[in-house]
């Protein structure tokens, strides 16, 4: 099975492996992205964030370790990735999940009619090198997060742009989410002082 091209054919792929069941488990979700894509489980993750589930607690520290265990692996392997079977094993009721990918169709046909291959040794290496370690400080930020209110949505946005970047192999747009986590990163400096 190819990678998925752009977000459209991810949402896409995991509708297919959600329907028909009753929950859909992380696994299948990623054994239907590719195990050797880290853009779209990245950019799963920080869809999850940027919703209004980060402000549940534990949310964020919970998906920081997850982006934390990918970027690594994305820094120090050149296969695909590895996740333990506690996380792989967990479950979405699948109703939601169709729900919320419907929700974002739109989006998602409106942002891959503007995203096409540019600037492409920014996504691949060794710019991912940049785009890892980046992940690597945003999810070791995450528990802080839980009481700096919003932060964990704007770090999940940043999270979803690199890895719609990475999918659709558009350098510029991670460029731009290397600038917006500067500006953000910033700010929350700034105010905490």
């Amino acid at each position: 099975m190819t990678d998925p091209a752009n977000l459209r054919e991810v949402l896409d792929r995991i509708s297919e492996t959600a329907t028909g069941r009753p929950r859909v488990t992380l696994g299948a979700i990623i054994d239907t992205v590719g195990r050797r894509s880290y853009g779209p489980v990245l950019m799963i993750i920080g869809i999850l964030l940027f919703s209004p589930l980060s402000g549940i607690p534990g949310v964020p520290t919970l998906s920081g370790l997850l982006i934390l265990f990918i970027s690594v692996q994305m820094l120090v392997l050149s296969g695909g990735f590895w996740l333990p079977e506690l996380l792989m094993n967990r479950s979405l009721p699948t109703e939601k999940l169709l729900r919320g990918i419907r929700f974002i169709e739109p989006a998602a046909e409106y942002v891959d009619a503007r995203l096409h291959p540019r600037l492409v040794l920014v996504v691949r290496r060794p710019g991912s090198y940049l785009l890892g370690g980046v992940c690597v400080l945003i999810a070791c930020a995450m528990p802080l997060m839980e009481i700096i209110p919003f932060s964990a949505t704007a770090a999940g946005f940043a999270i979803a742009v690199f890895g719609l970047a990475m999918v659709s192999l558009d350098g510029l747009l991670a460029v731009l989410g290397l600038i917006y986590t500067v500006t953000i990163a910033g700010l929350i400096a700034v105010n905490m002082l």
